[in-house]
C-alpha cells in the first residue's frame, strides 16, 4: 500500500509532496488533516508564511523526527530548561542566520514545538557568555542607547550579573 501524502504549497508557489505522518509533526497541519474528510487532500495546502527553501528544511527536520513520540507537557518543561541539542539537530541548524530565523518563524507558524525549541536553543547558545557588544556584533544590532541609558540599565539589572 502506498504511503498517504498531501501537497504543501509554499508562499512562492512551489508544491511539495509530503507523507502525512511527516506533515503531521506540525500541529497546524495535523489539525487540518483531522478536520478534513478522508480523501480531501487533492488540493495543495497553502503555507502562506513560508518560502520553498525554508519549507524544504522544515520538512527535512520533520522527516528525520517523524517517529519521535508526540511531546507531552511534563517532560517538555525540563527539556526546555537545558540548551543541549542532539548532534543531528546541531548539524541541521548549521545554517546562516537568516535561514535560522526563518526556520524559527516557520516552526512557530506551523506549530512544531520541538523544532521551535531547537531553533531557540541554537540562538541561546550563540549568545551564551557573550557581552552585549559581542551579541550586537553577532546579530548585526545597532546600539541605540546613550551611555547614560546603558549605565541606568546596568544599575537596574545588577542582580542578574554572574559574580
Amino acid at each position: 500500500m502506498a504511503e498517504k501524502t498531501l501537497i504543501m504549497e509554499s508562499n512562492d508557489g512551489k508544491k511539495i509532496e509530503v507523507p502525512i505522518d511527516v506533515a503531521s509533526r506540525s500541529i497546524l497541519i495535523k489539525n487540518m488533516i483531522d478536520d478534513l474528510p478522508e480523501g480531501a487532500f487533492e488540493e495543495a495546502i497553502p503555507i502562506s508564511n513560508v518560502s520553498e527553501n525554508v519549507l524544504t528544511k522544515v520538512i527535512e527536520w520533520c522527516t528525520h523526527h517523524r517517529s519521535d513520540p508526540p511531546s507531552s507537557g511534563d517532560d517538555d518543561d525540563t527539556r526546555r530548561k537545558t540548551t543541549d541539542i542532539d548532534e543531528w539537530d546541531q548539524k541541521f541548524m548549521q545554517v546562516d542566520q537568516e535561514m535560522l530565523f526563518e526556520i524559527i518563524l516557520a516552526a512557530n507558524y506551523l506549530d512544531i514545538k520541538p523544532l521551535l525549541d531547537i531553533g531557540c536553543k541554537t540562538v541561546a547558545n550563540m549568545i551564551k557568555g557573550k557581552s552585549p557588544e559581542e551579541i550586537r556584533k553577532t546579530f548585526n544590532i545597532q546600539n541605540d542607547f546613550t551611555p547614560e541609558e546603558e549605565d541606568q540599565i546596568r544599575r537596574e539589572n545588577e542582580w542578574a550579573e554572574d559574580r
